[in-house]
């Protein structure tokens, strides 16, 4: 986030203070009407934390959203999570902030938190917090879908924290900050780290690859397009609860992808399976990377683009024109047990409602896309992210009061 002290506190902005720190200008604003985090232009790195809630004290919570506020707002404008800072402060007492962004720019830090449906309810269906009545009925465990292979202990969660920068160390640095806080109110469930965006989310932007070596979310709603996010994306009023209104739904899928076999496939079936040219990102149906689909176009053989790849199954025109915002990275966790590669695509998505925009498009994808075959999904959980803070506000504040 920056070196140069001044209380305690450190700075990033565009300046040169002679000391040799790493500045740079970009930062987000942590309150709003929504979330950063979300549309905003995708980061290259990622680290995102699920998190349970270990204590059974309501006001010890809304204590820590609080406190996780102010900590949140504090890095994202690239200064310590606390107002002391890593090297000041009483020598035997720990400092409130661990210290491993010093002399780092906040490279657009933005954190994004989301509820999951055990803060409402336990496993038992039990009122956790006097919070049940406020739970929208959307927000329930995803279903299982064809093909899942799920891991309980990298899955679900009570809260969520999305942490993006263009810098990996940011980001971690941020969850651990944020969980060193949380100290006795919540625990990390399961954590992800992810580089290299698989998605687009601003028409500044270029179109990533995925581990596949294909362009990735060329059809992702943009920013830009204003009303395919009021539509798609932010949760409208009279849709469930008050208190969501302004804010979304986040999917998070784990997907393991089969490297090797993937890598013995000919050029000609690996754009089959995906339905576009891998060098320009073109649809088979011809075209740049940007050309409509034109799923009735036929070759020699049948569709030019075959009623099984990828981009046909999730394709808007076969899924009632629903649209969603992408927010996926590439990892590589190293390898697993057969010495292939533990990597692919931590999928992450934002709907205004996972029933409608969702569910069905992951149910078709699981059922009848052929590239299924290459991919292991590993992870599944959902969330309602709330509306932005207000100035004075902490985040989710409406739900609680």
């Amino acid at each position: 986030m920056a070196a140069g002290f001044a209380g305690g506190a450190w700075y990033a902005d565009d300046r040169d203070d002679g000391a040799g720190a790493a500045r740079g200008p970009t930062t987000y604003p942590f309150r709003g009407e929504h979330q950063a985090g979300i549309v905003t232009p995708a980061q290259d790195r990622l680290h995102f934390a699920a998190f349970d809630i270990t204590t059974r004290s309501r006001a010890q919570l809304v204590s820590l959203l609080n406190a996780w506020t102010t900590a949140a707002e504090r890095m994202t404008r690239g200064i310590s999570a606390g107002p002391v800072g890593p090297t000041e402060g009483a020598p035997l007492v720990p400092p409130d902030d661990t210290g491993e962004a010093i002399g780092l720019a906040p490279g657009g830090l933005t954190l994004t938190f989301g509820f999951g449906p055990g803060m409402f309810r336990d496993e038992w269906g039990r009122d956790r917090f006097g919070l049940a009545d406020r739970q929208p009925e959307a927000l329930r465990d995803l279903p299982h879908f064809a093909g899942d292979q799920l891991e309980p202990a990298r899955s679900r969660g009570d809260i969520c924290v999305q942490a993006c920068s263009e810098d990996p160390q940011v980001a971690v640095h941020a969850i651990r900050n944020l969980a060193r806080i949380g100290f006795g109110t919540v625990a990390v469930r399961w954590s992800q780290l992810g580089f290299g965006r698989t998605s687009t989310t601003s028409t500044s932007q270029s179109t990533p690859r995925n581990l596949f070596g294909f362009k990735d979310g060329t059809a992702n709603i943009k920013a830009e397009e204003t009303a395919d996010v009021e539509r798609f994306v932010w949760v409208q009023p009279g849709d469930d609860q008050a208190w969501l209104v302004g804010g979304s739904y986040l999917c998070a899928r784990r997907i393991n992808m089969h490297i090797e076999t993937w890598d013995r496939q000919g050029l000609k079936p690996q754009e089959d399976l995906v339905g576009r040219t891998k060098g320009s990102g073109a649809p088979l149906s011809g075209g740049t990377e940007f050309t409509p689909l034109d799923l009735a176009m036929k070759g020699s053989d049948g569709p030019l683009i075959p009623v099984d790849s990828h981009v046909s199954v999730v394709s808007p025109a076969r899924n009632g024109g629903v649209r969603m915002l992408r927010r996926g990275y590439n990892f590589v966790d190293g390898s697993n047990a057969l010495g292939g590669l533990d990597a692919g695509l931590f999928f992450l998505a934002y709907v205004r409602d996972p029933r409608t925009h969702f569910i069905p498009l992951q149910s078709a994808m699981a059922g009848h896309d052929a590239m299924m075959e290459y991919l292991q999904f590993t992870s599944s959980a959902i969330f309602a992210v709330p509306p932005g803070a207000a100035h004075g506000e902490h985040l989710g504040q409406a739900l609680f009061t």
